[in-house]
């Protein structure tokens, strides 16, 4: 029997995103796992980001994110899009959404979002967002993050 819960929680079914955002003069991307459907009408997923991040000021000051789903074969993508680096974009294709939040070319799909609302949930901060536009742009299956092994160096964390 375990009885630590941090060991059990990569069981947790769910996929694994590039997030991107935009405020009308900076863009950025970041590697996400904890995203979340959290209603139908009006459609909305919830995406959680450490407060500290680059990322998260860019988000807080434009208003705006595209969730970029990848596949089970862009586990590098995951990767890259986990560090932090001054110029992480470069060399990736890249679309503007509506909204005008960078999309990744080769993902699989995207959600269009923008911010409604903000809540604090422990060391991070969770971003509920309206869904305004989607699409699917290319063919696979999605990347799981209980498949990433210690790809986000999680296992750090619990020590």
């Amino acid at each position: 029997m375990i009885n630590n819960p941090e060991q059990l929680f990569k069981q947790i079914s769910q996929g694994v995103y590039v997030i991107g955002v935009s405020d009308g003069s900076r863009q950025n991307a970041f590697t996400a796992a904890w995203v979340m459907q959290v209603s139908f009408k009006p459609p909305l997923l919830a995406i959680s980001i450490n407060p500290q991040s680059y990322s998260y000021e860019i988000l807080k000051a434009g208003g705006i994110c595209s969730v970029n789903i990848l596949s089970q074969h862009q586990a590098q993508l995951a990767e890259h899009f986990g560090q932090s680096a001054i110029d992480k974009m470069a060399g990736y294709q890249w679309q503007s959404a509506q909204t005008g939040a960078p999309i990744l070319s080769e993902s699989l799909a995207y959600f269009d979002c923008k911010v409604s609302h903000y809540t604090e949930a422990g060391d991070h901060i969770i971003a509920i967002c309206n869904v305004v536009a989607a699409a699917k742009l290319n063919k696979g299956q999605a990347l799981l993050y209980n498949r990433t092994g210690d790809l986000d160096g999680s296992s750090q964390l619990y020590k």
